[in-house]
């Protein structure tokens, strides 16, 4: 996926979450996806990210490739986000990996009443 359509991306849904009301003022645990041929290559990727904002995860799916889940506890800005997806496309791609995103959890705020 080429950065500028990445950032076009990032934009619409950084926007809508904004219309949604996130809360861009404390952390939240965003998810990035990649896609890999096999499972050496993902767990290869996966055994990179350590520490105590990290968490990594290597699933297979149902079309038979493999699935890498990077959660990174960090502020939701369009730099930070545009940043760790440069640095995971750094190791993604050499292994024949692509990456397949990101997501965030927006919590549903109760209604007045």
């Amino acid at each position: 996926m080429s950065t500028v359509i990445q950032e076009d991306v990032s934009n619409n849904v950084l926007r809508r979450m904004k219309e949604g009301g996130f809360d861009f003022a404390r952390v939240h645990p965003i998810e990035f996806y990649a896609i890999f041929p096999d499972e050496e290559r993902a767990r290869q990727v996966a055994g990179t990210f350590r520490g105590e904002s990290l968490n990594a995860q290597v699933s297979v799916r149902d079309d038979g490739a493999w699935h890498l889940q990077v959660s990174k506890v960090m502020y939701a800005t369009h730099a930070g986000i545009g940043d760790f997806e440069q640095d995971l496309e750094s190791l993604v791609v050499p292994l024949g990996g692509v990456l397949d995103g990101w997501g965030v959890t927006q919590e549903v705020r109760a209604s007045p009443r």
